[in-house]
């Protein structure tokens, strides 16, 4: 007798790059209802692939005809999977995503897997219940090379928010944003007009009053701020304002005061590998096409699958080839990246270690808000309890083309993307002045400096009259071993543990921290 057509063994094939290692501090396993409905977003082959070079910057229309995902391969997949009884979403063809749901039964029996519910976290207020998986994917065999990742069977929490909080006595000095764009020389004249920045939130929310007594203490108007839902997720305000509220309105705040003309567009997604990818690539493929997108959350690269890993290094080339440049935070927690990982051998952060980003390192800054006038500026460690700027040499990802002689050194022998390629002020002894949930308060870590960077670009943007895309191109055209390009300031001292600050390029600063007057000079110039 014949199995039914629900029960009867599907013809799988392996999806590469899908391996999942169980999650971290597992205090609990318990089976997962077969009924419950699961949402899943698949990632399609390019129809063709992308170029090296971003100097030209397509148009959304260009950009779907050429490299997204064929008309054939869409239907592909929407007939393979409707007819085993999968739900068919959402289908968009330029950033090659299909939005899947089914019943965790059918999912785990479409692509070869066993989904459970884990509780992971040792600490109650850090406690999450979520879905879980370990091992590989399958995928059905007339997708095999059609569909290149599926994320979001395990919903673990994928990131964490960069930001770092030290007790008030801790600190020695603060700076607005507006304060620090005229201490980095951001270009006089220019506010952001004309221009959009996309901010990736993966928790947490704003309020609006905040928004307007913060910025009326700056004798500022507020700017527009649009919170925009990625796949159910919503600004949640008032809930964890050391936590995720304290990133989101370190963010906007940041964004906001050295942009206040820009339009700010607030991406708030699912804290897992689908929701992130979702964001990134519905921001990057937004009408209008935003200048800038600001991430300031992240992980280690090794708690990434290559699939996902894969997958958002593609969105970033997405937005690369739009002509949006992706900031994104290095970390907070040394060379080793500590959070999460245990080898004591140093790591990076991704996103901000993808070749198409502009990875965003931090320092520790005294100045005189009065004059602009820096009395000094090292890379920032507080120690393993007080933080430190991320940076390192990935293991995962190739020296790129245009960083190849800047010095970045060798990891176990072998060539690696360098992070960071520049920096700002990091340090929460010498943080930013922000309002969380009614509260002024001081914060810091390289979570600031993306959307700092992010403001810094839509300035360049709206005085040059054109997109910069992939900036680390322009960045590092007049880089070598020990010199810096035009348009930085070299930071020389300090450490990030198993890293050194050095004249040039180093792996705590990058390049070095913006004159922003200087390097839109040198890339109008270029």
């Amino acid at each position: 007798m014949n199995e039914s057509p629900a029960t009867e063994p599907l013809d799988l094939r392996p999806l590469p790059g899908s391996t999942r290692r169980p999650a971290a501090d597992i205090t609990a396993v318990e089976p997962l209802d077969p009924d419950a409905r699961i949402e899943v977003t698949l990632v399609l082959r390019r129809s063709n692939p992308l170029p090296d070079n971003y100097d030209q910057h397509l148009t959304p229309e260009e950009f779907a005809e050429q490299y997204g995902a064929s008309e054939s391969d869409l239907a592909l997949v929407t007939s393979t999977l409707s007819a085993l009884g999968v739900q068919i979403l959402q289908t968009h063809a330029a950033s090659r995503r299909v939005r899947i749901a089914g019943t965790t039964s059918l999912l785990d029996r479409v692509f070869g897997t066993t989904l459970e519910q884990a509780t992971t976290g040792a600490e109650p207020a850090a406690t999450a219940t979520h879905r879980h998986r370990t091992g590989e994917l399958s995928v059905p065999a007339a997708l095999d090379g059609v569909v290149t990742a599926v994320l979001g069977l395990d919903d673990r929490p994928q990131t964490r928010a960069l930001l770092r909080f030290v007790p008030a006595a801790q600190v020695t000095t603060s700076y607005t944003p507006v304060e620090l764009a005229a201490i980095y020389r951001f270009p006089e004249a220019t506010d952001g007009s004309g221009q959009s920045v996309a901010i990736i939130e993966l928790g947490g929310g704003f309020g609006e009053e905040d928004l307007d007594v913060y910025f009326a203490s700056l004798g500022l108007a507020t700017p527009k701020v649009t919170a925009v839902s990625v796949d159910g997720a919503t600004n949640e305000a008032g809930q964890d304002p050391t936590g995720a509220d304290g990133e989101v309105l370190l963010d906007i705040e940041v964004v906001g005061a050295v942009a206040p003309a820009a339009e700010i567009l607030v991406y708030f997604a699912p804290n897992t590998d689908a929701g992130f990818i979702d964001a990134v690539s519905q921001a990057a493929h937004a009408s209008p096409t935003p200048v800038a997108m600001s991430i300031s959350w992240g992980q280690s690269e090794d708690a990434w699958t290559q699939q996902a890993r894969t997958a958002m290094d593609d969105a970033f080339a997405d937005a690369a080839a739009l002509g949006v440049t992706v900031t994104a935070a290095a970390g907070d927690n040394g060379s080793s990246d500590a959070a999460g990982v245990t080898d004591g051998e140093p790591h990076v952060d991704f996103p901000a270690s993808s070749p198409h980003v502009l990875g965003c390192g931090g320092t520790t800054l005294h100045a005189d808000v009065a004059t602009s006038a820096v009395s000094s500026e090292v890379v920032w460690n507080n120690g393993r309890s007080g933080g430190a700027t991320g940076g390192g040499v990935s293991d995962t990802f190739a020296l790129p083309d245009w960083q190849q002689s800047a010095g970045v050194p060798l990891l176990s022998g072998r060539p690696g993307r360098g992070v960071p390629d520049v920096a700002a002020v990091a340090d929460p002894r010498t943080g930013y002045q922000v309002r969380v949930d009614g509260n002024d308060m001081v914060i810091g870590g390289t979570s600031a400096v993306a959307p700092l960077w992010a403001g810094l670009v839509a300035r360049m943007a709206q005085a040059s009259g054109r997109r910069f895309g992939l900036l680390n191109q322009a960045l590092y055209a007049g880089s070598g071993s020990q010199t810096v390009p035009p348009g930085f300031r070299d930071i020389t001292d300090g450490d990030n543990g198993d890293w050194s600050a050095a004249a040039g390029w180093d792996a705590c600063t990058g390049l070095g921290v913006p004159d922003g007057t200087a390097l839109l000079a040198s890339l109008e110039g270029s």
